[in-house]
């Protein structure tokens, strides 16, 4: 056996440098790039296609609930930011602000005058803008509940920028809505959360753990904040999504008032949940490989690719009509009820660098047609989820249902081996300070497997405690919705806990 390594098409692999793979990794896939703004990113078409599959997902389960979708203005006067002291709180150290509204030359350079009356802020987050909207359409009880999310932009100045998972300006959904009861809006904050969780799991193929933030990781002016924490291949947690249940606060800063059917005055229930461009980071951390991205079949945007091969410019025309032909019978096709998305190679380039860009990109399926699968009446295709030398021939009269049955099962392969993953690395059998500590300080460098990945401990639920972690730079990132029950001793004091929580370094 020669103990040469295998070429990858990313370098540095996921074992040499993890920050560095992942940025490779995008590159390779032509997903996005830098802006020349810092912070800021340009999503490219490969990028972009990815997120707008998201989206129409994403949406349709959002509207499926109730919800409809509206657009609220990208500016918040800073008054509004200050109705709620916590949330300002939250979000001033990272909010861009907008102090003038033109420009003048002067000595050859523009120079910003006519100062604002008021400053406006360039939305972080849209709860208190759009709690001046629902005070103004909520008046009785049967204008409850109101159901609300829009598409938008965001903006939080980022001090340490990594594409697709902490951006200045980042895409995102945020519903918002408002209830006359505290067990609705409840309700609702657990409905989202599972919509979520449909989505990460059903879709994405990323198995998660829900639960409710600690108080220390909570959203700024929340009652609670429920979460979908997934494990990246480095091991680390990523917030996948968020759903929150706000109580009367925000009501109360932004007078969203109702009268019930007593006719009594009464401050409505609200919630808010949102899901960002970030899960195309999560994407890539929880499935790509050292030859680059991979893609789960639910939400490729391009499900198949065909890719003639041509040995000479005479035989053209018959390997391109082919083709054209077996993309047309396989667009009739339903994958995941929707018609399969199929892309021809026609580019002029070599059969094996078309290849290779594929499966950087993570496209699931690559068909190949040349002169003899014509003569044979079939066709050569590789899965991207298998080694890329392994190619399976199929009969053309079976290429519909064969297609059909092999994307199903890439899109369960690739959540399994994540769900093992997450599986083999949570740790249950830490109990004191001393272990979390060892378990979470790299000592063996040179064997980076030992090291990291989620603790599962049980924790006092006392807030000041999660101070206790800022060095190790771990925080809990949730407590279980599943909870034992049993009780034991806090990871972190040794007194009596029954709560569980859910350790680890994040993103």
């Amino acid at each position: 056996m020669s103990h040469h390594k295998e070429q990858t098409a990313i370098t540095p692999t996921r074992e040499e440098d993890y920050p560095e793979w992942f940025q490779q990794v995008i590159k390779a896939a032509d997903m996005a790039e830098n802006s020349p703004v810092r912070g800021c990113m340009v999503i490219k078409p490969w990028g972009y296609g990815i997120w707008e599959s998201m989206q129409r997902q994403l949406d349709e389960k959002i509207k499926r609930t109730g919800h409809e979708n509206a657009y609220f203005p990208l500016f918040i006067p800073l008054s509004y930011l200050e109705k709620e002291a916590k949330h300002v709180e939250g979000f001033a150290k990272e909010c861009a602000v907008v102090t003038h509204h033109r420009l003048e030359e002067r000595n050859g350079r523009l120079v910003p005058t006519g100062e604002l009356e008021e400053p406006l802020i360039v939305r972080p987050t849209s709860e208190t803008i759009i709690g001046e909207s629902f005070s103004r359409w909520i008046e009785s009880y049967r204008d409850l509940p109101l159901l609300i999310n829009q598409w938008a932009n965001v903006v939080r100045w980022e001090m340490r920028p990594r594409i697709f998972l902490r951006t200045t300006e980042f895409l995102w959904q945020e519903g918002h809505t408002a209830h006359a009861s505290e067990e609705e809006a409840v309700e609702e904050t657990y409905k989202m959360l599972e919509v979520y969780r449909e989505f990460v799991e059903e879709i994405l193929a990323i198995p998660v753990i829900l639960g409710e933030k600690s108080p220390g990781e909570r959203f700024p002016g929340a009652v609670s904040t429920f979460t979908l924490e997934a494990m990246m291949q480095d091991r680390k947690a990523l917030q996948a999504g968020t759903s929150h249940y706000l109580g009367q606060n925000f009501a109360k800063g932004s007078g969203i008032k109702f009268s019930d059917k007593d006719g009594k005055t009464q401050y409505a229930y609200t919630t808010s949940w949102g899901m960002t461009t970030r899960m195309i980071g999560a994407l890539i951390m929880a499935h790509s490989d050292d030859d680059g991205l991979r893609l789960p079949p639910r939400i490729a945007h391009k499900q198949i690719v065909i890719v003639p091969v041509v040995p000479k410019p005479e035989m053209q025309d018959r390997i391109f009509n082919t083709c054209d032909f077996i993309a047309e019978t396989l667009k009739k096709c339903l994958f995941f009820g929707r018609p399969l998305s199929v892309f021809v190679d026609k580019r002029d380039k070599r059969g094996g660098e078309k290849n290779w860009e594929w499966i950087k990109k993570g496209v699931p399926l690559r068909i190949e047609v040349g002169p003899k699968d014509i003569e044979s009446n079939s066709v050569m295709v590789t899965r991207r989820d298998r080694p890329h030398k392994e190619k399976a021939q199929i009969h053309l009269d079976q290429l519909p249902i064969e297609v059909i049955a092999l994307l199903e099962a890439m899109q369960t392969n690739y959540y399994q081996i994540a769900k093992q993953y997450q599986e083999a690395n949570i740790r249950r059998d830490l109990t004191t300070l001393e272990e979390l500590k060892q378990f979470f300080t790299p000592k063996n460098m040179d064997k980076p497997e030992i090291h990291g990945g989620f603790v599962l401990a049980k924790w006092c639920g006392d807030e000041e405690t999660e101070k206790m972690l800022d060095d190790l730079k771990v925080s809990i990132r949730c407590l279980p919705i599943k909870q034992s029950g049993t009780e034991g001793k806090c990871i972190l004091t040794g007194k009596k806990a029954t709560l569980d929580a859910v350790f680890a370094k994040s993103y």
